[in-house]
């Protein structure tokens, strides 16, 4: 035999070597997950358990880690594309997608790479529902078109194990020509709007002003009508006045009080002279006033009164 494979191992050789396969064995078996964090593990290639966080035991040189897989909630930036509405508008779309694995097993082995698979398939279900709407609506309506496409992505990725949480369109931007024309047709608008709003205040105005002069003209008329009917009581009153003093003057002369005759004529004189003095087309008039015939009458007046009071 060689000499050198001619040796003795002591006793104290053996335990160390024992001692080194047995911290060896040991580190192969324990494996401690990280918070956040699970295992798969392989016996000779093929799937058998998880690993959760924490300190765990496997079957050292049999089990093997096979994928260490993020449970925690993840963001994957989606690219920018460039996607063709319903009307014919290319518009570039800029969105974010939230994810979380549920089960490792399936997100390690249903899918090669699920990073990729996710963006790719989020990309493609980007362009088909947003292809099938007008631009109006991509700018308007970005709460529909989250939760359709979170619809969507969760349904396709549940295979793999993966929970979609959130999908977000960031931004939705026309061609700068198109924001142009849209521009225009907001300024446009509310040009237009501002127009109405005036028009609709100048005929608020001039409706105001028409009730206005409407309520003042009835009012008018029912104060002339007033006056009218104030009018015609004073012309009633003074006829039954005049028609009292005629019937008084009337039983006067019948009875042969001469007295009464001079007033009725001096009441109907000096009613002429009043006449014609207020006439417009009156200046200067001269005629002969027999002074003598209106004292008397004047006289006659006072002693009818005086001769009335004592009865």
């Amino acid at each position: 035999m060689p000499d050198f494979l001619n040796f003795d191992l002591g006793p104290s050789t053996a335990v160390i070597l024992l001692l080194v396969l047995a911290v060896v064995l040991v580190m192969k078996a324990l494996k401690s997950v990280p918070q956040g964090f699970e295992w798969t593990v392989e016996r000779f290639g093929r799937f058998t358990r998880t690993l959760k966080p924490g300190l765990n035991i496997i079957i050292p040189f049999i089990d093997a880690i096979g994928h260490k897989v993020n449970m925690m909630e993840q963001v994957l930036d989606i690219p920018k594309q460039e996607v063709i509405s319903k009307d014919n508008a290319n518009v570039t779309i800029d969105a974010v997608a939230f994810f979380q694995i549920v089960q490792p097993a399936q997100a390690a082995y249903q899918v090669s790479d699920l990073i990729l698979s996710i963006l790719n398939l989020t990309m493609t279900n980007v362009r088909t529902v947003l292809g099938e709407m007008e631009l109006d609506e991509m700018l308007s309506k970005r709460d529909v078109i989250n939760a359709k496409l979170l619809e969507v992505l969760d349904l396709a990725t549940d295979p793999w194990g993966v929970k979609m949480t959130r999908v977000e369109i960031r931004d939705v931007r026309p061609p700068e020509e198109l924001v142009d024309a849209m521009n225009a047709q907001m300024k446009a608008e509310r040009t237009k709007r501002a127009n109405i709003l005036e028009a609709e205040g100048v005929k608020a105005s001039n409706i105001l002003v028409a009730e206005g002069k409407k309520e003042a003209e009835i009012r008018e008329a029912e104060g002339k009508k007033q006056a009218e009917i104030l009018r015609a009581e004073a012309r009633e009153r003074a006829a039954e006045a005049e028609a009292k003093a005629t019937n008084v003057v009337s039983t006067a002369i019948a009875q042969g009080d001469i007295a009464a005759v001079h007033y009725f004529v001096a009441l109907k004189y000096t009613e002429a002279l009043q006449n014609i003095g207020i006439a417009d087309s009156s200046k200067v008039l001269m005629m002969p006033v027999d002074a003598a015939g209106i004292m008397g009458s004047v006289a006659g007046i006072a002693e009818m009164l005086n001769t009335g009071s004592k009865k």
